[in-house]
């Protein structure tokens, strides 16, 4: 008997250009109301263009649904999977318009985001009740599932992963984990470094380490706000200086290779060690790992039917369903005089 009578299962990520004609819409949408500054906009559409305008994410969630699906129906979940983005088509709203045309009443949500903060967490959650609140009453309801950071579906095929860049450069190489930088105004409000250090960690341990770094990339924004840093490229600099040899780069914040990953640590990263003279492995992303669609499975079926919570390291498991006022939306500063 179903703990809750959910009837669809909606998969939501962020959303990317398919084409070069699309790239400036979708990073209209992405930086609507942020301030991001121009001359960073136009630097990112560049990236875009270099990999002929097309983003992988949406190819990426194509293929995480198409593994999904018949791993549920091995495990006797009969439920459609939805999928929408918050940026880009399929757009969030159009398809809980879709859900709610094909009758959808309660629906468990999956966001492409493993860890705590606004933006990767609670923002999910405001789109979504966005979305309801457009398409009117006959909106389904829907619940986010928890974060997965220390999930063992996530946490071993890194593992996995640090270990075959550790084969490939050498077993001496420094381990650098990386995440999307964001600013210090959400980072103080979440547990977002906190979860992010503890899944380093636990990769760490794994492969025989006591030590790693924890570094950030992709930042966006007016340089007057602080962000997390240090910066990947500004990172590889410092452990240059140092007499570090050689790096392995792994990606602990993201589920997939998307653009950040590809351009930002396969392209830019990547030349800058080059130049340093520092040897560079980037470790693979869980992407569509057998372990890591059971681990969604497992999410899915810890709420559904009440299921055996299963996660990692020493920090406590994050409420199935979020707390009131938890992760709030950074404050605005007030901008400087001109």
């Amino acid at each position: 008997m179903s703990s809750h009578p959910y009837d669809a299962i909606l998969i939501v990520s962020f959303g990317g250009p398919e084409a070069p004609d699309e790239v400036v819409p979708f990073l209209e949408n992405v930086t609507r109301g942020r301030g991001i500054p121009k001359e960073r906009l136009e630097q990112v559409g560049e990236h875009y263009f270099m990999f002929g305008g097309k983003s992988p994410i949406n190819d990426q969630c194509r293929d995480l649904i198409a593994k999904l699906e018949p791993v549920l129906a091995d495990a006797g979940i009969d439920l459609p999977v939805y999928w929408g983005n918050r940026n880009w088509r399929p757009m969030l709203t159009d398809t809980v318009q879709q859900m709610a045309d094909d009758g959808i009443t309660n629906a468990i949500a999956f966001v492409t985001s493993a860890t705590s903060s606004y933006s990767g967490c609670r923002q999910y959650r405001e789109d979504i009740e966005r979305a309801r609140a457009e398409v009117g009453e006959s909106a389904p309801v829907i619940h986010k599932i928890r974060q997965y950071y220390d999930h063992p579906g996530f946490i071993e095929p890194m593992i996995d992963h640090v270990k075959a860049s550790l084969a490939d450069v050498g077993e001496d190489a420094r381990l650098v984990f990386t995440a999307h930088s964001i600013p210090i105004s959400m980072s103080s409000t979440s547990d977002y470094v906190a979860q992010l250090t503890e899944a380093s960690r636990l990769v760490a341990d794994a492969v025989g380490r006591d030590d790693f770094d924890l570094v950030w990339q992709s930042r966006s924004g007016p340089p007057h706000i602080p962000w997390l840093d240090p910066d990947i490229n500004d990172h590889l600099e410092a452990l240059h200086a140092e007499g570090v040899e050689s790096v392995v780069v792994t990606p602990i914040g993201f589920i997939s290779d998307h653009m950040e990953v590809m351009f930002d640590l396969d392209t830019e990263a990547k030349a800058t060690a080059e130049r340093l003279g520092l040897g560079y492995s980037r470790a693979g992303t869980v992407g569509t790992d057998p372990r890591f669609i059971a681990a969604i499975v497992e999410l899915i079926e810890e709420r559904r039917v009440d299921g055996p919570v299963r996660a990692l390291g020493e920090l406590a498991v994050r409420p199935d369903f979020c707390v009131d006022g938890c992760c709030p939306a950074p404050q605005r500063p007030a901008k400087r005089p001109a």
